[in-house]
């Protein structure tokens, strides 16, 4: 059985705390005691480490060695509309286990009214979400989640492969997707809102040069073609990757 992965502020000294909520449990329902061996990242390398200290709300680390940990071969940004906050962190918990790099949320023309200023307020369980969930699937990193946007800002997002899903019509994001495929390729995946992107939208996709692209026939809630589309790109990559010059 795989070790547990702690997500760790910084490893100084050859040692690393962690406090808050993740020391409780870790020290209190999975009752690490001292000699007890966990992995743990500081967001640039991952070690196996062993526990001095475990008490209350604070867990000290010793370094033993380093341990091997792939980088994901693609950056992807999932810019997705604010949908019902329920839904919407089960997106996140997901879309970190399919090794996003961003989540930007923005509000469309179609989002439920009061989400954006809402959204706010959910900066920091948002936030432990991702780390939760960057640690159960053994990530190097948690991906960043930004302040919730306005929709006419999101269209300038910079990347090499940007997709904006759209309904059935639209070519598929498999067929879309390059030939060639860089390790550090940048791809932007757009989502719009359970009730669809409006006209306007879908023009100004196309002015700024947005793909429009489509998971096939059938109608899909927004956190299930987030997770779709995120699995066909980072299988996309896994599966044929190729440095480019």
């Amino acid at each position: 059985m795989a070790r547990r992965r702690f997500l760790v502020d910084q490893i100084r000294n050859g040692a690393a705390e962690l406090r808050g909520d993740e020391a409780r449990h870790l020290a209190r329902v999975l009752r690490a005691e001292p000699g007890q061996q966990y992995e743990i990242s500081d967001s640039r390398a991952v070690w196996l480490a062993e526990i001095t200290e475990a008490r209350g709300d604070r867990v000290v680390f010793r370094v033993l060695e380093p341990v091997a940990a792939p980088e994901i071969p693609v950056r992807i940004t999932l810019l997705a509309a604010l949908i019902k906050f329920e839904r919407f962190e089960w997106m996140i918990e997901k879309a970190t286990e399919l090794g996003v790099e961003r989540i930007v949320p923005f509000a469309a023309a179609r989002s439920e009214k009061g989400l954006l200023e809402a959204s706010r307020k959910r900066a920091g369980r948002w936030a432990r979400i991702a780390q939760q969930a960057s640690q159960q699937s053994r990530r190097l990193r948690a991906p960043e989640v930004l302040p919730a946007l306005r929709l006419d800002t999101v269209f300038s997002e910079a990347a090499d492969f940007r997709y904006i899903l759209e309904e059935a019509g639209a070519p598929s994001l498999l067929s879309c997707l390059p030939a060639l495929r860089g390790a550090s390729s940048r791809v932007a995946l757009l989502l719009g809102p359970e009730g669809g992107w409006t006209d306007s939208e879908r023009l100004t996709a196309t002015q700024t040069q947005w793909l429009p692209v489509s998971l096939g026939p059938l109608v899909l809630r927004a956190e299930t073609a987030a997770a779709a589309a995120l699995a066909i790109v980072l299988n996309a990559w896994y599966g044929g990757t190729v440095q480019l010059e």
